[in-house]
């Protein structure tokens, strides 16, 4: 039975998160404070002691669960999944913990990431809405239909599809899913429409970025957000990072296609357990555990 780990995304965090693992091992409370050095600003102040409000703004977040996940990878020791995955923002740590790319240079990536999204937020007002009891095909279809910006953005699993785009198009497009028979739409907290092309600013800018990143072959394949395929290849994975800030992310179909390569044990690594769950739906006899 092959193991995979996976890695959460954006939504996870919660304040105290890596507080006990600061605590417990020098080399994971070095790693901390490189952080805070290399982000210049003490991160672990927010993590540990913040607010709810401040750990939630997309450039404290999406660092604060990249630190998190992979400080706890990398106190597992001898790191050798079979398999691994993250959830939009957490490709990125399944892909520093895979040793594809370096600590340093993902938490650098990840924080202009988290930064040019911010920024493309603010330029227009866009949200983002859970809705549940549907067929992917049928919210495709009706998201098609609205002629504003709104698109399918996370397959989380079936019968649970995430919609993202302007706030006139999530609004019109959950009064047409609720009248053809969710059981919910409802529109999330976020900062903004994530894996839509109103992210299309936040793609130009990261592209530069990571291009100028050195990427290493992954010491297991990565199945990436984009097309749910496992890659080892640097070149392909950084095409594939750089096309996922405008495309869906396709977790439905990652977790089925680790299932039908052997993954029989699925450990998340990070804070929270969304992805569990996930991976229950999919398979309930799934063995899952999580590391926080």
């Amino acid at each position: 039975m092959k193991k995979a780990y996976i890695f959460p995304g954006q939504g996870a965090q919660f304040v105290g998160m890596g507080k006990e693992l600061y605590s417990s091992a020098a080399q994971s409370k070095a790693l901390f404070e490189q952080a805070n050095a290399i982000l210049g600003f003490r991160i672990t102040d927010l993590m540990f002691e913040g607010t709810d409000e401040s750990l939630k703004q997309t450039n404290v977040t999406q660092p604060a669960i990249f630190l998190h996940s992979v400080v706890l990878a990398k106190s597992l020791g001898d790191f050798a999944p079979d398999m691994a995955a993250g959830h939009s923002l957490g490709e990125f740590s399944a892909l520093v913990a895979a040793g594809a790319v370096s600590f340093e240079d993902g938490l650098k990536l990840v924080a202009q990431r988290a930064q040019a999204m911010q920024k493309a937020c603010e330029k227009e007002p866009s949200t983002m809405a859970a809705i549940l009891g549907l067929a992917d095909e049928v919210v495709e279809k009706i998201c098609d239909e609205v002629d504003e910006v709104v698109v399918a953005a996370n397959y989380n699993c079936p019968g649970q599809l995430v919609i993202s785009g302007s706030m006139k198009g999530v609004e019109l497009a959950c009064e047409k899913l609720t009248a053809a028979g969710a059981k919910r739409a409802l529109k999330l907290n976020v900062g903004g429409a994530f894996h839509s092309p109103l992210m299309e600013p936040a793609k130009v800018e990261l592209e530069a970025a990571i291009a100028a990143t050195r990427f290493n072959a992954p010491r297991c394949p990565i199945y990436q957000n984009v097309d749910a395929k496992p890659q080892t290849d640097p070149e392909a994975i950084k095409k594939n990072l750089i096309a996922q800030l405008t495309a869906p992310v396709r977790w439905t179909q990652i977790v089925q296609n680790m299932l039908a390569d052997g993954a029989g044990h699925f450990v998340e690594l990070g804070p929270g357990n969304v992805l569990q769950g996930l991976v229950k739906k999919l398979n309930r006899d799934a063995a899952t555990e999580g590391i926080q």
